[in-house]
Parts: structure tokens; sequence; C-alpha cells
């Protein structure tokens, strides 16, 4: 049997909270006048370690496991949070925001994977929706753990402590059956579903999946990231799905910074900026798994731009989402680790698009207009994946059934 049919059978299952503490570090060292670029420079120094991080862990996690990536990264992140916490100077402060953006950036994206390949694909909107909830419920957390911890090194190592708990705990979590099947280690691939069935309170079940013969073959064995480009299919998939979240970011950022800095509280603007996003994800979990709609519709900056940031913010859950769909488990974590990196430049151009008003009030929102066009149109050249099987490996994206069934009286 294929993975798809092996998990029917067992059962399925931000950057906007660090401008608090670059306020009160500002405090901290006196970062004023001639000394206040080191305030932006030690943001710049986390964005360009996300940027690392999202192109560095995805090849990895494809090449030696989610799981020992995930847990690496994990460890990583929160030893240099500690170091952000207690930093005698700030030189050794902006070096371990650098080191947290690395290590955050990647293990997030190996993260969300595991968690889609822990399920059947039927799920997979339901666990990415779920997994993408947790940054805006985190965003509106920190914003009422700062309101109560005004000391920003109390507030970093409260804030960062959780992290210590959750790599413990990870070590319980088994590898990616996914990722298993895709290397040709089968037998450890049915051992995990078992495992998974027992969890879900299933009696155990003879779980025999089809050996995966493709993943012995020398072009799955390159380097995810190579693979990416010498691949024709993957190629043109990745060159669309990069324009695409790049546009996601810029759309997202430009309209939210177009609309100018709200007054008030801080710690409450902080929290209403996450909460607002929350009724994007059931309306995603929703919209996506119609026939009428699926993902690559729903998803079209130049639609979700029209409904404001409550829309965008579904858009980004759905590009994780379909984009996981799109590449084969060898390489998803370099698909995905690949366009994200480009989102990063999106949001790096975004604050620089409402400037153009001064050449007409309406010109930073034909900006976005066009971008979102232009992102929709590309859309149409991608395939849908609703009701569509995962595919395993790059030599699966050819055939017109991934992994067939094995007969049943051969089992």
């Amino acid at each position: 049997m294929d993975l798809d049919e092996a998990f029917g059978l067992v059962g399925e299952f931000g950057p906007r909270q660090k401008r608090l503490t670059a306020f009160l570090v500002l405090l901290q060292w006196y970062l004023i006048r001639h000394e206040a670029y080191k305030v932006s420079l030690a943001s710049s120094l986390y964005f360009a370690g996300l940027l690392i991080g999202n192109i560095l862990f995805g090849p990895l996690s494809d090449k030696l496991g989610r799981k020992p990536v995930y847990l690496t990264g994990l460890f990583f992140d929160v030893i240099f949070g500690y170091v952000s916490a207690f930093a005698p100077d700030y030189e050794i402060f902006a070096m371990s925001r650098f080191f947290v953006g690395i290590t955050n950036g990647g293990m997030s994206l190996v993260s969300f994977v595991l968690t889609q390949e822990y399920v059947g694909k039927s799920f997979w909107a339901l666990t990415g929706s779920l997994t993408n909830l947790t940054f805006a419920v985190g965003i509106a957390i920190y914003a009422l753990l700062g309101y109560y911890i005004r000391e920003w090194r109390l507030l970093a190592f409260v804030s960062n402590s959780p992290g210590l708990f959750f790599f413990l705990l990870s070590f319980m979590l088994p590898e990616s059956p996914r990722w298993l099947y895709s290397q040709g280690r089968t037998t450890e691939a049915e051992s995990v579903l078992q495992y998974i069935a027992l969890g879900n309170g299933k009696e155990r079940l003879a779980v025999k999946l089809k050996q995966c013969k493709a993943t012995m073959k020398r072009d799955d064995s390159a380097p995810g990231v190579l693979n990416l480009v010498k691949h024709p299919v993957l190629r043109w998939r990745t060159v669309i799905l990069m324009y695409i979240w790049y546009v996601c970011s810029l759309v997202y950022y430009g309209l939210t910074l177009n609309a100018g800095e709200l007054g008030g509280n801080l710690y409450l603007n902080v929290a209403l900026s996450g909460l607002v996003e929350v009724p994007a994800f059931p309306l995603c979990m929703f919209f996506i798994e119609k026939s009428w709609s699926g993902r690559r519709l729903f998803f079209s900056p130049s639609v979700l731009a029209l409904y404001g940031k409550l829309t965008v913010s579904a858009a980004f859950n759905i590009i994780y989402i379909y984009t996981s769909e799109l590449y084969p488990t060898v390489v998803r974590n370099a698909g995905l680790g690949v366009c994200s990196m480009t989102c990063r430049f999106g949001g790096i151009l975004a604050p620089f698009v409402p400037s153009l008003k001064i050449l007409g009030p309406s010109v930073p929102f034909m900006v976005f207009g066009i971008s979102g066009l232009s992102a929709g149109f590309l859309t149409l050249l991608l395939p849908e994946t609703l009701n569509k099987p995962i595919a395993e490996t790059i030599e699966d994206l050819q055939m017109p059934a991934y992994q067939m069934l094995k007969n049943k009286k051969a089992e």
C-alpha cells in the first residue's frame, strides 16, 4: 500500500513582537543619537539569520531526516535565546540575535513539514492551519508577557523558557514516516505508522508498504537545492512559487505599513495585530477543501488583497500548505526553504512602497495590485492539489498515479 492509504488505516489526528524587546534594549545600552542605528541593525541581523536558516535547514532535513535537524535547531534556538537574555554588551546581543534567526527560521520550517508528514494528506489543511495559528496566538501572548514584565532581560528569559520544555518533549516524537519511506526505509516507516495507530487508540495493524524503489535512483540522492534546478518540473514550480511567496509578503507587510502606525497602547496594538489574524485560519480550512475553490484560487494575492489584512493572513497560511503539497517528500523542505527565503525579500521591500505616495496617493496600491494580479495569473500555471496524492519522490511527478496499492492477496 502507499502512505496515503496507510494513513487512512491508522487514523489521523513574528517579527512584530520584537519591537517591544528592541525598545527596551535601546534604554539598556543608551542606543540614541549616533548609536540609534544599532537598534535596527540588531533586527536586520535577525532577519538575515532567517534568510540563512530558511535555505540551510531545508536540504539538511531532506538529507538527514526531519527529527534530528528539528531537535538540533530547537536546541540551539533555546541556547542563543538565553545568550540574548544575558548578553553583557550590545555586540554579543546582536550576534546572538543573528544566530537565533538562523536556528529559528530553519527549525520553524522543518517543524511545519514534520507536522504535515505525521498525518494523511486529507488532514494537511487542518494541521497546517493549526500550526500557523500558533504564530498569531504567540504574538498576543508575548504582548501580555511584555505588559507585566517590563525588564527586558527577564522578558527574554521567560519567553524563551518554553522552548526548553518543548525540546525535552520533542524527544518523544517519531521520525516522519513519509521521509523514512522516501529514503527506502520502509520497515521503519511501517513501525512509525503502527505507533501512530496505537496512539490513536486503534488495534495494531499489519501495515505493509510497497517498496519505494525510486529512492534508489541517483537523481534523488543529489542535494535538494540542486534538484530544484535540475528537474524541469521542479524548476518551473520553484520559480513561480518564489515569485508568489515574494508577492504575498510584499502585499501583506505593504498594506499593513501603508495603513500607518496605530496610536495608543503599544502592548494592546501588538496583541491586536496578532489576534486579528486568528479568524483567517478557520476561513482557510473551510475554503481550501471545497472543489469549487481549491488551493490555487484561494491564496491568490490579487483576490486576497481586496479583503484586507485578515485574508492576506489567510494567504500566508495557504501558501505554506499548498507549497508543501507541490513538492515531493525528498525535496519538500528544500523547496519550502527557497520559497521562504524570497518571502523575506518581499518583507524588506514592503516598507519602501508606501513612500511612493509622493508620486500620487494611488501609486502604492497600484504596485500592490499589479504585483497581485501578476502572481494570480502565474498561479494558473500550477497544478491543483485538492484530492490529489502526495508525491514521495521526484520520479512520482511524472507518474499518472503515485505508488499504486499492492494486490491485497499478495499482502
